[in-house]
């Protein structure tokens, strides 16, 4: 459970880095965003690494680690997009979602 916690934080600031300037910063210089992304970048190595590494010790492979985290990222930045972005949610991006949860699925059956 701790990977999962640890995952879901680093990948909130890795959303938060890769697309926070599409809101309100778009005025800003390209490096500027960049440096900035960069910074928020570190915060997301620093829950990202160890969740990775207590994920694998505590026996998940890194399959499992990294498809986990990519459900992860679709969970967060549906959020991120509705709520920050304004962007609609349509049967499409359901219909994405549900094929990564069967990707996670069929890697931890069994297991």
């Amino acid at each position: 459970m701790i990977p999962v916690v640890l995952l879901i934080g680093s990948n909130v600031m890795m959303t938060i880095a890769w697309y926070w300037h599409l809101k309100g910063g778009m005025s800003k210089p390209l490096f500027v965003v960049i440096l900035i992304s960069w910074g928020i970048a570190l915060f997301e190595y620093c829950l990202a690494v160890p969740a990775n590494r207590i994920g694998y010790a505590h026996g998940w492979s890194g399959a499992q680690l990294k498809i986990t985290q990519e459900a992860i990222t679709l969970i967060v930045f549906g959020v991120f997009m509705v709520l920050v972005l304004g962007e609609p949610l349509s049967w499409r991006h359901f219909a994405a979602f549900m094929c990564i949860m069967g990707a996670v699925a069929f890697l931890f059956v069994g297991k």
